[in-house]
């Protein structure tokens, strides 16, 4: 009888499954709206509000550049100081919106396409401090911190677009800072990206950088890789005159745009949860019928960001469980109208690596997911109610958006995983499934093995140091931070943006 061929050892089982997987278990992409926090006619009550806020209260404080461009494509100015906008026409503006669009990255591999139920992990927020590896406290951000996190991410699978972390607050001048920003992006990354502008008049020049970096002037325009951050309405109802003005800037110069509404509830939306969707809703269809009214169909993503206070201390509250709900219902409702969605998950409010970032983190960005999110910002590296950026975080949050994906890839259901010929041979064979074909084709094909998380039993980990979720990431981000050193432009490119622009870093 031959003899069976000896199974490999637990050393070489751990190396194989270290090494990159010929099939990724868990790619960004995946498909959301399993959850569904609304029922229909709950969906259509919500809409049925926000429409009726539009039409009866309207949006107050419109610039007039804006009053022209409404007035043509049908709204009504009250008399009152307000716009109104009639059913009819955001309508309108929802059959006409560009449903999927691409997000270019400079690396044409590194494109996404928005909308549908694809869900994307990447970052957003402004954060004023950043965690400091070497002590553990949180310090001002600077400009070297925004390269810094920039370079990190732009080799972390999971984060599909990367929008500035943090602020530079050691760069005081608002157009330094936003020349630097873009600059940041440029040099250390090929990723789809994401800016502000604080002005209108700061876009023209950005642009001329872009196009140093696209290849010569108007090549930005033909293949844009990078979109704009703006909230053009101001909660409760309102436009806000120089966003707006940026919205005109970034249509010009073919900038897609994540208009984004950011209501708190009970401060400047409701408290109630129904009527805050219905208010955030509204805004952000303004918005949606602001673009319209601009330029039917242009590239919009539908940026609808619940956030939540704590109505004790008026204390932001990112990770709390009505944070949860709300963005999944926002992502709910969106994709209900067949608009590419973007919400704020994984926002924690812990200060620490501790087990409240865990739980927080997990929990809302798990949700947001579920319910078809197309775009999750804030879902990477932010700790502290977005006051905080932090390096560690941004490794041990990549690892948890795998398992995020991995739970919405589901369950495939056919004859060969069924597995009927394997259970019969392992019950009449050895009586396990170890080293079985079928066992280890499932290994490659069904399962993510972290790198950050410890699954060894309390003597192999006391063993090895007894290290925690915070230490391992550290060393983690340390060493990214020591290997990766992208040269992402040309000698030329960096000598023709300094030679027209004030760079303050690298």
């Amino acid at each position: 009888m031959p003899e069976k061929p000896k199974r490999s050892g637990r050393k070489e089982r751990i190396a194989k499954r270290a090494a990159k997987p010929a099939f990724d278990p868990c790619s960004p992409g995946q498909n959301g709206g399993a959850y569904k926090p609304l029922t229909e006619p709950e969906l259509h009550s919500i809409f049925d509000t926000a429409l009726k806020l539009l039409e009866h209260l309207g949006i107050g404080e419109v610039p007039d550049r804006l009053k022209t461009d409404l007035t043509a494509a049908g709204a009504t100015d009250n008399g009152a100081g307000r716009f109104v906008f009639p059913p009819a026409l955001v309508k309108e503006a929802i059959a006409q919106a560009a449903k999927t669009f691409v997000l270019h990255g400079r690396d044409a591999a590194r494109s996404i396409t928005v909308g549908g139920t694809a869900v994307h992990f990447g970052t957003g927020g402004a954060a004023v401090q950043t965690l400091d590896l070497d002590d553990r406290t949180y310090r001002p951000s600077t400009l070297a911190d925004l390269h810094d996190f920039t370079r990190l991410q732009d080799i972390l699978a999971n984060v599909s677009w990367y929008t500035r972390c943090c602020v530079a607050t050691d760069v005081p001048d608002n157009y330094d800072l936003d020349v630097n920003t873009v600059y940041a992006l440029l040099k250390n990354t090929t990723k789809p990206t994401a800016t502000s502008f604080t002005l209108a008049s700061h876009v023209a020049p950005i642009v001329e950088m872009l196009d140093i970096a696209a290849g010569g002037p108007g090549a930005f325009a033909q293949r844009p890789f990078m979109k704009a951050h703006i909230s053009p309405v101001i909660s409760p109802m309102r436009f806000g005159e120089d966003a707006v003005d940026v919205v005109y800037e970034c249509i010009k110069h073919n900038i897609p745009m994540s208009c984004i509404t950011a209501a708190q509830a009970g401060a400047t939306a409701p408290a109630t949860l129904a009527g805050f969707l219905a208010q955030s809703l509204a805004e952000t269809l303004a918005s949606l019928v602001m673009v319209h009214a601009i330029q039917p169909g242009f590239p919009m993503v539908f940026s609808n960001w619940p956030l939540v206070i704590d109505l004790r201390t008026g204390s932001f509250s990112g990770g709390s469980g009505e944070t949860a709900v709300l963005n999944a219902a926002s992502a709910q409702l969106s994709n209900w109208l067949g608009l590419p969605s973007g919400v704020a998950c994984s926002m924690t409010d812990a200060k620490a690596i501790d087990a409240q970032y865990g739980m927080e983190k997990g929990l809302t960005s798990l949700a947001a997911a579920l319910a078809g999110g197309n775009l999750i910002y804030e879902s990477s590296g932010m700790t502290a109610s977005l006051l905080g950026a932090s390096f560690e975080a941004f490794v041990l949050d990549d690892e948890m958006h795998s398992h995020t994906y991995r739970a919405l890839r589901g369950i495939e259901v056919n004859e060969a995983n069924l597995g009927f010929d394997a259970i019969v041979e392992a019950v009449l064979g050895d009586g396990h499934f170890l080293g079985g074909q079928h066992t280890y084709a499932a290994m490659e094909r069904d399962y993510f093995y972290p790198s950050l998380a410890d699954r060894e039993e309390p003597r192999t980990w006391a063993a090895n140091g007894g290290k925690d979720a915070w230490t391992v990431a550290h060393e983690r981000a340390r060493e990214i931070l020591s290997t990766h050193q992208p040269t992402y432009l040309t000698q030329e490119q960096e000598s023709a943006i300094k030679a027209r622009f004030h760079i303050l870093h690298g």
